[in-house]
């Protein structure tokens, strides 16, 4: 009787390949990163193009008004000088335009990692692969904010 095959699950195949290096990003037509800070979440597909950006359905420009947060939002690509190499698309929820910013920053840059191992240490250098994870501490009950108690008075 001749030996049986093991049968391998998909999940096992695919396991097998990220183990043997394998990415599942190099066989794909984009690359996605996600950044986060405070409590806006950016989720960022990176493919290869001419430098086009696209922010909820809108272009760069006219999603953030202010030129400094558009350069912030674009920084990572910039700082290598691959802008238009990439078309990027992203997708924001929650927080304010200048967490959105620094949350399209970090996910471009753990996409750009996806497409190229080697742009981690100039990322890594110029401390784009940082989380900053600093939140609004929460609002106690008794008291007016998180730590401001009302205003004693002795009469």
């Amino acid at each position: 009787m001749p030996p049986k095959k093991k049968v391998q699950s998909k999940t096992e195949e695919h396991t097998a390949k990220v183990e043997h290096g394998e990415k599942h990003a190099s066989r794909s037509r984009y690359s996605e990163g996600v950044g986060r800070r405070k409590t806006a979440i950016a989720r960022v597909r990176l493919s290869a193009g001419k430098g086009g950006f696209v922010v909820n359905n809108k272009d760069l420009k006219s999603y953030f008004a202010l030129p400094r947060l558009e350069a912030r939002a674009k920084e990572a690509l910039d700082k290598l000088n691959v802008a238009d190499k990439f078309d990027v698309s992203v997708k924001i929820v929650g927080g304010g335009i200048h967490a959105q910013a620094d949350a399209m920053r970090l996910g471009i840059s753990r996409a750009l990692i996806l497409k190229d191992k080697a742009f981690r240490p100039q990322l890594q250098a110029f401390g784009f692969l940082t989380r900053d994870s600093r939140m609004v501490e929460r609002k106690k009950f008794g008291l007016r904010k998180a730590r401001r108690a009302p205003q004693w008075a002795k009469r």
